[in-house]
């Protein structure tokens, strides 16, 4: 899959970064016994794709075992918000847990994009454990074709 191309062309330099951070991030996260709910409540980051096509942007977030009503997305200044919450499920209630690696609680994750677009034609669906959200990119970046004409 190739990068988000910025406007000069050249690839986001801090991407490998920003990956390198999110594995460390949940390297520890799984390492942790949950923290008590509360004012320093965690929250984890799911994994994101940003792909870029010809009229818009999608994102691809990974939410399994997520509802729906627990989703919040926003749109503001060319930048993307989801967060919500994986509560846990009843499968834990009046059982003893042997291993608890899934997360459980609040979520968020924030991406500036490289370039405008539609706040108004943004869609989002989530299927089988996956949210897609489409990001249209605004008509006047979008490549036009310019028909050549011979005199």
């Amino acid at each position: 899959m190739d990068p988000i191309r910025w406007r000069n062309g050249l690839a986001d330099p801090f991407q490998d970064f920003e990956s390198l951070q999110e594995e460390i991030n949940r390297l520890f996260d799984l390492s942790r016994a949950p923290e008590p709910r509360g004012i320093f409540e965690r929250t984890y980051s799911p994994a994101v794709d940003v792909i870029e096509n010809q009229d818009d942007f999608e994102v691809l977030c990974d939410l399994p075992g997520i509802e729906i009503g627990d989703v919040e997305i926003s749109v503001a200044g060319g930048v993307l918000t989801l967060k919500g919450e994986r509560k846990s499920g009843d499968a834990h209630n009046g059982s003893s847990t042997y291993r608890a690696e899934m997360h459980i609680g609040r979520f968020q994750r924030t991406l500036q994009l490289p370039l405008p677009i539609e706040p108004d034609k943004v869609e989002a669906v989530l299927k089988d454990g996956v949210l897609r959200v489409v990001l249209p990119k605004q008509e006047q970046l979008k490549p036009r074709q310019i028909a050549v004409k011979v005199n």
